[in-house]
């Protein structure tokens, strides 16, 4: 840990008013794995920001645990709750903790039953129309599976396809447009044609979770879903959740379920392809367990070697790859003094590469997990830590799972024309993934 009598250390190729910003840009992952070489927290600048990065495991649950200390305020969380809402992914300790509260029993295991036979209906109907031969993106149709997955949990409705390539590509765009916004202060103010998209796919972000909610109809109809729970939650005061409140945590919801578990999916997917051996095993448990079908919440704990897929996937390729806290108070992190207002990053990505803590770190090995997590606080943090650790964990690996047994056991995925790039924006995504479609049993 770092020595309280010696300065931060400096990233160096630190740019006029950009700062680090296009280095982060242009090949953000290999600049994350440059920082630890700097110390345990390593000075970057973001635009007009001066940014703290927690290079060393200790240092990141410190930040992520101590909501009192280290809080989602600031200018960069103002810019992103104006286009997000204050949902439970971006909202501040006091009302964070109001909406877990309120949340929490919507996401209690006893429903995880329930949600699972949601994910199983909705990949029996998005690969009801795969073909022997076919070559399909695979991040796009991941993306329509998981938020059908998260429509139908949420609300008991669907998307159709077209629905769902439009809420994809306003999506991109919003992501992509956000990340620059947040970091660069005044570029949305600018008449650029980026800024034209950004603001036409914002809109139409807003207006599709509010034609979700008004489709939805009045609370007590009967629905046996996610919406009608947090419709009848109450805080401990007896408080529901305001109309702003809902829209909000919906939004998230709704980004959280499809674009992360979808790109999870993809990465294993790639993953797989570059370990022939294990890939055969995962088909093997594919078959003894499920023989084609796809799989229910009965088959999760024999689908034992998918599970450490995903775990080891999430490891590798973190959705939540980077997030970011602020000071509340003059305060001491890694040795060092903080002054209030100073900005602490935390990367997911960075931290599970480091060889000091992952045997052979930058390897796909699934079997690491047999050993369990890592002994380390802050090792592995996929979803988070402390206060504000992702309420819909059981949930995403449980998808994750039952979506890559599913697909694995029936159908063989063959890359075409290279492997997937990365898109590094709110959400570690891969870019488009071409694969062949090669059916492993008859049809029917």
């Amino acid at each position: 840990m770092g020595d309280g009598g010696m300065e931060f250390a400096r990233v160096p190729g630190s740019w006029p008013v950009v700062g680090h910003f296009l280095r982060l840009r242009r090949d953000p992952l290999g600049f994350l794995e440059s920082l630890p070489a700097y110390g345990d927290l390593a000075q970057v600048r973001l635009g007009p920001w001066r940014a703290f990065v927690a290079c060393h495991p200790d240092v990141a649950h410190e930040v992520l645990t101590d909501f009192r200390r280290f809080d989602r305020t600031g200018p960069v969380y103002d810019t992103v709750r104006q286009a997000m809402g204050a949902g439970l992914a971006t909202a501040g300790y006091h009302d964070h903790r109001r909406q877990r509260l309120v949340m929490q029993p919507a996401f209690r295991h006893e429903h995880l039953r329930g949600y699972v036979e949601v994910m199983r209906e909705q990949v029996a109907a998005a690969t009801a129309d795969w073909r022997d031969g076919r070559v399909l993106d695979l991040t796009e149709a991941m993306f329509e599976l998981t938020t059908g997955v998260a429509l139908s949990a949420l609300f008991s409705s669907r998307l159709d396809g077209h629905e769902a390539r439009e809420l994809r590509t306003a999506f991109d765009v919003f992501l992509s447009g956000l990340t620059s916004r947040a970091v660069l202060p005044g570029i949305g103010g600018l008449p650029t044609p980026g800024n034209r998209r950004y603001a036409r796919a914002l809109r139409y972000w807003r207006a599709q979770v509010r034609r979700l909610i008004a489709r939805y109809g009045e609370p007590g109809t009967g629905q046996d879903d996610l919406m009608s729970r947090l419709l009848a939650a109450r805080d401990e005061e007896g408080r529901a959740l305001s109309q702003q409140e809902l829209s909000d945590q919906v939004a998230v919801l709704l980004l959280a379920g499809g674009e992360t578990t979808s790109s999870a999916v993809v990465w294993a997917v790639h993953l797989l392809s570059t370990r022939p051996d294990v890939l055969a095993a995962v088909r093997a448990e594919a078959d003894a367990v499920l023989g084609g079908r796809a799989a229910g919440i009965a088959d999760l704990p024999r689908l034992e070697l998918t599970g450490r897929v995903v775990k080891e996937t999430l490891r590798l390729y973190p959705p939540g790859w980077l997030t970011l806290r602020t000071a509340t108070s003059n305060t001491t992190l890694g040795g060092h003094q903080l002054a209030a207002g100073s900005m602490v990053l935390v990367s997911p990505y960075l931290l599970h590469r480091r060889e000091d803590f992952h045997h052979d770190a930058a390897l796909f090995e699934p079997d690491r997990w047999l050993e369990g997590p890592p002994a380390t606080r802050g090792a592995y943090l996929p979803f988070g830590a402390g206060a504000t650790k992702c309420i819909g964990e059981e949930f995403g690996e449980a998808e994750a799972t039952v979506i890559l047994a599913s697909l694995l056991g029936r159908w063989e995925l063959t890359p075409v024309g290279g492997q997937v790039t990365c898109s590094a924006r709110l959400v570690l995504s891969p870019a488009s993934f071409r694969v062949r479609l090669t059916a492993r049993f008859p049809a029917g």
